[in-house]
């Protein structure tokens, strides 16, 4: 049994929160400033807006007005750290309700990855179109030197699903979509939507090397209106 299990799982009767993770590396690459929710049923951590071994990591929390205890083992050592909560400042609310999407599709996520290794990423904006008609789903950047697209079929062997009911063709800053590649790098999938206010959900299916899965959701606002010989 881990060190670290065996000094503190007598003590867990004195909190409200328990959390264990055998690797901290896939959270710590995702977070840097986070609110965390924790309910029964898991912990929800929303973020606005690292290099560990293999780290096991424990996080425990006793209640209203207590610090956040996070107790880190590597190699036999534990490190335990105490941190003092706060009121959570208002997060920033998107609205974004399952019955407005519009558009679905599920990406294999070397998909992705590879269209941001091959776009140009100097580039301000990035163009998502998806359409039930070709080109089904397209990105598109726009440079000095041009545009380029890269079309993704529906039938590709990298789309798992594709649900298009209408033609969307939106651009997004290219700055703000630039955060969510640290959880593609560690996702097996991408569920790509947008809804009836042309507002994407990217929601990155991420499986731990103990096989649990979890996931990360990440919002943005369109950056501007389409011209209409471009869509």
């Amino acid at each position: 049994m881990p060190l670290l299990t065996q000094q503190i799982q007598d003590e867990d009767d004195q909190y409200s929160l328990v959390a264990s993770l055998d690797n901290v590396r896939n959270l710590s690459t995702i977070l840097k400033h986070a609110t965390c929710l924790a309910t029964k049923n898991g912990i929800k951590v929303t973020v606005e807006n690292a290099k560990w071994t293999l780290t096991a990591f424990r996080m425990c929390y006793q209640g209203y007005g207590y610090p956040l205890m996070l107790f880190l083992e590597e190699g036999g050592v534990v490190t335990v750290c105490k941190i003092n909560t706060q009121e959570p400042e208002e997060t920033l609310d998107f609205d974004f309700c399952s019955t407005s999407v519009i558009n679905k599709i599920i990406l294999q996520s070397e998909g992705l990855h590879e269209a941001f290794s091959e776009l140009d990423m100097k580039s301000e904006v990035l163009q998502i179109t998806m359409s039930p008609d070709k080109p089904y789903f397209r990105l598109s950047t726009f440079g000095n030197a041009g545009s380029s697209h890269l079309d993704y079929p529906k039938d590709s062997d990298l789309m798992e699903a594709f649900h298009c009911n209408q033609t969307q063709v939106n651009r997004y800053k290219i700055s703000l979509l630039k955060p969510s590649t640290k959880a593609l790098v560690l996702s097996c999938k991408v569920s790509i939507r947008t809804d009836n206010r042309d507002f994407p959900s990217l929601q990155y299916m991420i499986r731990n090397e103990d096989g649990q899965i979890c996931f990360v959701e990440y919002y943005c606002c369109p950056d501007e209106e389409v011209p209409e010989s471009e869509s």
